[in-house]
């Protein structure tokens, strides 16, 4: 059974920093690629954050420079650390492996 565990959601000011973590089981994990997408309310989900098995990355345009993914092969864990969060950052931050998601953690940033 493949779960994918968030946490590390919160609220915080702008100009703030948060760092979410993902722990994965069920998955070959030193093999898989890691991604972090959000969805606000009312908006699509999009993406924030791609890493590949092999420590390649790819950010959303809004995300880059400002925030960093990262992954340890030993903890099954994927990272993705923000900084200078903005108030348009809010929004559920989800963990994903292929087809697989986690439940989601709340990102919130006041203004």
């Amino acid at each position: 059974q493949v779960q994918l565990v968030e946490s590390g959601g919160g609220l915080v000011q702008a100009g703030g920093s948060l760092r979410l973590s993902c722990a994965a089981s069920g998955i070959v994990f030193r093999l898989s690629a890691m991604g972090w997408f959000r969805q606000a309310a009312g908006k699509q989900r999009e993406l924030v954050a791609i890493i590949t098995s092999v420590g390649s990355t790819n950010y959303g345009n809004s995300m880059k420079g400002r925030f960093i993914i990262s992954r340890d092969n030993a903890k099954n864990t994927v990272y993705l650390q923000m900084n200078n969060l903005k108030p348009e950052d809010t929004a559920v931050y989800y963990c994903n492996s292929v087809r697989y998601w986690g439940q989601g953690t709340q990102v919130t940033v006041s203004s």
